[in-house]
């Protein structure tokens, strides 16, 4: 009786152990964990859902427990102040300052601990804990890529996409509990990209207005 009543314990301390990975890596768990990157993956598989499971599934194996570097309080500082800059410097030379936003990133994404072999490694593992706004660094890196070239970039687009990329920077940058020293408030992380105005002087957005498509 003794051993019937120590398997059955056994049993429900198991059943507690593999529950979240199962209910994670089941079709409802890896669509709440990864949101649109799920779609993305079924899309890139041809509709194929178990496919698309079976890769975020492998994502999360293998990069579900990267250890994610600590950033000092200075670090962060230094990340915010050169987001800043090129943020500023975007009317002068917006091309330019895109290709700093992706170098920028990927070099504070490294330093968090998601350094990788490939660029589309490096956007796996870090889709892992930040699906929702990953694809937005996708889109910054084949963008800078294309101001490289010979051809026409739209400004405005390049603009929307150094906005839409700068939230996974502050998901990055931002202070964690366990980052050691004291916490301390970042230059002006808000979205304030320079526009020209009609009458060609350059304008900046209004702390608290909503960052509006360019004239």
């Amino acid at each position: 009786m003794t051993l019937v009543i120590l398997v059955a314990a056994l049993g429900a301390m198991a059943a507690l152990v593999f529950a979240p990975a199962v209910r994670q890596s089941g079709r409802g768990g890896l669509m709440n964990r990864f949101g649109p990157e799920y779609d993305r993956a079924v899309s890139r598989h041809n509709g194929d859902e178990k496919a698309a499971q079976w890769e975020l599934s492998e994502r999360v194996r293998h990069y579900g427990d990267l250890p994610i570097q600590r950033l000092s309080p200075e670090a962060r500082e230094q990340y915010a102040a050169r987001w800043a800059g090129l943020q500023e410097h975007f009317v002068d030379a917006p091309a330019h300052a895109v290709r700093e936003a992706d170098r920028l990133l990927g070099e504070l994404a490294v330093e968090r601990g998601y350094g990788s072999e490939s660029h589309e490694e490096q956007m796996d593992a870090i889709s892992v804990r930040h699906a929702y706004v990953v694809d937005a660094y996708r889109q910054l890196h084949l963008m800078a890529a294309r101001t490289r070239g010979d051809g026409h970039v739209d400004t405005e687009r390049m603009r929307e996409v150094l906005v839409s990329a700068r939230v996974l920077f502050e998901e990055l940058v931002r202070a964690q509990p366990h980052d050691k020293g004291p916490r301390r408030r970042h230059p002006s992380l808000r979205p304030v990209l320079p526009q020209q105005n009609r009458g060609g002087h350059r304008s900046g957005r209004i702390p608290g207005q909503r960052l509006g498509p360019a004239r």
